[in-house]
């Protein structure tokens, strides 16, 4: 996707992006680090529950990756 193609309503905070697709948020932060997903400034803006958020992320390109995401299972504890 190509940047022009954005527009501001595409760009969400992470925990929006969370609701929206139902991939978790630490999930669509490390995509970000790594470089396949395009993080914004957010310009610290303040929501409706008091929280400041500052990265926001193109929703489009989230739920592209989102249809090809599976969750992988937690290791649980071992038996003795």
């Amino acid at each position: 996707m190509r940047l022009v193609e954005l527009h501001p309503e595409d760009l969400v905070f992470a925990h929006e992006a969370e609701d929206a697709t139902g991939v978790p948020q630490q999930v669509i932060r490390q995509w970000a680090s790594r470089g396949k997903i395009r993080r914004f400034s957010g310009e610290n803006r303040l929501t409706g529950n008091g929280h400041e958020y500052k990265t926001m992320y193109a929703l489009p390109e989230i739920q592209e990756r989102a249809a090809r995401y599976k969750a992988t299972p937690q290791r649980g504890t071992r038996a003795a």
